[in-house]
């Protein structure tokens, strides 16, 4: 006993001493980093004095000590960025649904502000802009150099004001000049419509609005359909939509899943990381589901496409997407202002990253860019069939009622390929889902 007790004693003893030493040293580093970062913030204090008392102009103290916020956060990553009180309150109204602007999500790329995607109904969607322009020059005055939030302010005006923005376009020789009228933005967050057997869900924003519109629409669409025995699936058009609420990710995600994980986040901090979860309950009620995205689909649209995918749930159709696959936490300052800090990346339920990757579709379909309108009729001449030579002898083997479904179903093959001239895409998405349907007993 004796002898345990010394043991114990001097395994105590030299445990202390060990920590001792190792200590020592961290404590040193320690306080030297410290000391570093007070020098640093004497020679901010130092700059901030001379440009306040010599500078050539007279200059807001206030604009000096935003500026140097902003510069600090935006040297982070493009999605950090300090928002002044105006900012603070305009991003909380955008949340909502409505907004005054342009109607484009932008980010920076090499100095010059790139369209990350227009938003529907939008100026700037019915002047054309595209995802992956760039905008170089506002009215003439460069944008090179300038940070994300000060180009943004450029692109600012009163509602019904003009904006001439210089646009460079990949497959265009020349940059050339978008007229657009400033308007108030006010997004429907979903839509929904029939495509004869099919509920086409497009969503062109994540805000508090998504999911419940998105769940009424389909509600509303099933019931136009006479029952969802009459659907043959659901197409989710994700394309251009920037993203927006995680939290509104989670819930579009769980409106189609019955379990199993829609996807985490994890921060710098282990213990930050976070897991959600579906829950269940599945509003398509099985029927197979196509998710469309494009380059403009970022964040919480790539979160929903990844979380459908891994879990089989949708087949994805279309081109790869942005690749933002960061999480940003808005954090109110003093003076109603707020900062907006990457805290977290997203993984999908695999545990990949789709940061600079983006979600790989399942069948990659481009969009065809639409030929110009020449104004010349279409002399192609019509094909003749069986049916329409004299005399031609009947169709004996089925019933007028089988006649007629036959006709009514070509008709609507017909009507089908009339949308791949508009959206070929979608058109593609509609295919997809038809094939499927085929392949069921007793679908419709």
């Amino acid at each position: 006993m004796k002898k345990f007790v010394m043991a114990a004693l001097g395994g105590t003893l030299a445990g202390v001493v060990a920590t001792t030493q190792f200590v020592g040293p961290l404590l040193a580093q320690e306080n030297e980093r410290s000391s570093s970062v007070y020098e640093q913030l004497d020679l901010f204090g130092d700059i901030f004095e001379r440009i306040r008392a010599q500078y050539v102009e007279e200059v807001d103290p206030k604009d000096l000590v935003e500026a140097a916020i902003d510069g600090m956060l935006t040297s982070l990553d493009p999605h950090s960025s300090y928002l002044s009180p105006d900012d603070a309150a305009a991003m909380r109204v955008q949340t909502r649904g409505e907004f005054g602007g342009l109607g484009i999500e932008v980010t920076q790329e090499d100095g010059f502000v790139k369209v990350v995607s227009p938003m529907d109904g939008t100026p700037a969607y019915e002047a054309g802009i595209e995802s992956g322009d760039f905008i170089t020059h506002v009215n003439g005055e460069s944008l090179l150099g300038l940070t994300l939030d000060e180009a943004v302010d450029l692109m600012r005006g009163p509602v019904g004001s003009e904006i001439l923005i210089t646009v460079v376009r990949e497959g265009e020789e020349e940059p050339f000049d978008v007229s657009i009228i400033r308007d108030k933005i006010k997004l429907t967050a979903a839509r929904s419509r029939l495509e004869n057997d099919t509920v086409v869900l497009r969503l062109t924003t994540f805000n508090d609005q998504t999911y419940p519109q998105m769940a009424e629409g389909l509600a509303k669409q099933i019931e136009e359909a006479g029952g969802m025995d009459n659907v043959n699936g659901i197409v989710l058009d994700l394309r251009n939509n920037p993203g927006g609420l995680l939290s509104q990710a989670i819930k579009v995600s769980d409106a189609f899943l019955e379990k199993g994980e829609i996807v985490s986040t994890r921060g710098r901090n282990p213990e930050d990381g976070d897991r959600y979860n579906a829950e269940p309950g599945d509003l398509a009620e099985g029927k197979p589901l196509v998710v469309l995205i494009n380059g403009g689909s970022a964040s919480a649209s790539e979160i929903v496409a990844g979380a459908l995918q891994d879990h089989r749930r949708a087949i994805v159709v279309g081109t790869k997407s942005f690749g933002k696959g960061s999480v940003q936490t808005v954090m109110p300052l003093r003076g109603d202002g707020a900062m907006r800090l990457t805290t977290a990346r997203y993984y999908t339920p695999s545990g990949r990253s789709i940061q600079n990757l983006g979600v790989s579709p399942d069948i990659v379909v481009q969009q065809p860019r639409r030929a110009p309108d020449t104004g010349e009729e279409d002399t192609t001449p019509k094909l003749r069939s069986e049916a329409d030579l004299r005399g031609s002898l009947r169709n004996d083997s089925l019933s007028e009622d089988e006649i007629r479904q036959i006709e009514a179903d070509r008709a609507k093959a017909e009507e089908a390929a009339k949308l791949r001239e508009e959206d070929y895409q979608l058109a593609y998405a509609i295919d997809i889902l038809r094939g499927l349907s085929a392949l069921v007993p007793d679908s419709k």
